[in-house]
C-alpha cells in the first residue's frame, strides 16, 4: 500500500499563493487514481482533483482554474498549486490514493491517506 506525506500548507493572505506537495511512498506507479481532497472547518470533505496515473486532472467546478494538480513520475511527488487564495479555501487539504479503482471520480475507492498540511487564508 502507498503512504503519502503532504506539505507546502501556511497561513496567506487573500489573493496569494500556496504550492502543496505529496510525497507517495514508494512510488506513484503503485497507484491508479491520485487525488486531492479538503476539509473546512465545520463542513464535509470535498474533492478538489482527481487524476488517473498520468492522466489529466479532473477538478470539481468550484476550482474555476484556481488550483492546478500535477505529478513528478520520477520524484514521486503530487503538486497543487494554488493561485487566488480566499478566505473560504481554508481547509485541511489532503492527497489521496487508490490503488485499484478504475473510477477515479469514486471518492471511495481511495484508500491510502496523508495526514494533511492546514491552509489558512485571511481576509
Amino acid at each position: 500500500q502507498v503512504h503519502l506525506v503532504e506539505s507546502g500548507g501556511g497561513s496567506v493572505q487573500a489573493g496569494g499563493s500556496l504550492r502543496l506537495s505529496c510525497d507517495v511512498i514508494p512510488e506513484i506507479q503503485r497507484a491508479n487514481c491520485l487525488g486531492w481532497f479538503r476539509e473546512g472547518p465545520g463542513k464535509e470533505r470535498e474533492r478538489v482533483a482527481v487524476a488517473k496515473r498520468d492522466g489529466d486532472p479532473s477538478y470539481s467546478d468550484w476550482v474555476t482554474g484556481r488550483f492546478t494538480a500535477s505529478q513528478d513520475n520520477a520524484k514521486n511527488v503530487l503538486y497543487l498549486q494554488m493561485t487566488n487564495l480566499q478566505p473560504e479555501d481554508t481547509a485541511m487539504y489532503y492527497c489521496a490514493a487508490a490503488e485499484t479503482c478504475v473510477d477515479c471520480s469514486l471518492d471511495w475507492c481511495y484508500g491510502a491517506w496523508g495526514q494533511g498540511t492546514q491552509v489558512t487564508v485571511s481576509s
